[in-house]
């Protein structure tokens, strides 16, 4: 199964030194020593998987400690800097989806929303007048504005888990809603609540399950 150009959204557990943009927060440096154990990037879960598919990684656009909406931790405006909606925001106005084909577009986010704390909100599907700095109306908001810009793109949303209920249902009502690909993990080994090698392995799996 070849997934084609390949680009993710992602947090912490999807960075990688040297592979997300410039300026943008990282988590798994393959610094030997540093907890958790993922020293190098063919052992993270999407290195992993694009070898497994004979994919190509058009853009791994990740940034450690993100939120999907526009409400960081302590509260902070993340509105034009590290969300995940800034940051497709951004892209967008560069052109960049008009530049480069995308083939598959997962979305792997809502840790931080939830470990944060940020205001849930209402989920209100159809709804074109969400408010992004609330959590639930972040997700609609995310998938709906992919869904109109990517039409021939194959978008995969990860829900992880040791998160809010909220926000796991949230996700997949809104995926449902918008005929995304939804991928619920299970049980994934962590250290410091990331992923360790096996635990990358693991997410490689289930997601290579649900497509």
């Amino acid at each position: 199964m070849n997934l084609g150009n390949v680009m993710i959204f992602g947090d912490s557990y999807s960075t990688y030194k040297g592979y997300i943009p410039e300026g943008y927060a990282v988590y798994y440096s393959g610094n030997r020593g540093v907890l958790p154990d993922v020293y190098s990037v063919d052992n993270t879960w999407w290195g992993r998987l694009l070898k497994k598919t004979d994919s190509k990684l058009l853009l791994n656009n990740s940034w450690s400690g993100s939120t999907l909406g526009h409400t960081g931790y302590n509260g902070a405006d993340c509105s034009t800097g590290s969300s995940f909606i800034a940051r497709f925001e951004k892209l967008l106005g560069e052109g960049f989806f008009e530049k480069n084909e995308v083939n598959t577009l997962f979305v792997f986010g809502g840790t931080n929303d939830s470990w944060s704390d940020a205001p849930l909100g209402e989920l209100k599907l159809g709804d074109e007048n969400e408010n992004a700095f609330f959590v639930l109306p972040a997700i609609h908001y995310f998938a709906r504005r992919l869904k109109e810009s990517l039409i021939d793109t194959r978008i995969i949303f990860i829900a992880n888990c040791d998160i809010k209920e909220e926000v796991i249902d949230g996700m997949k009502k809104v995926s449902d809603y918008y005929d995304l690909t939804f991928v619920k993990l299970e049980n994934i080994d962590k250290l410091s609540r990331h992923p360790t090698e096996l635990g990358m392995e693991q997410i490689c799996e289930q997601v290579l399950k649900s497509l």
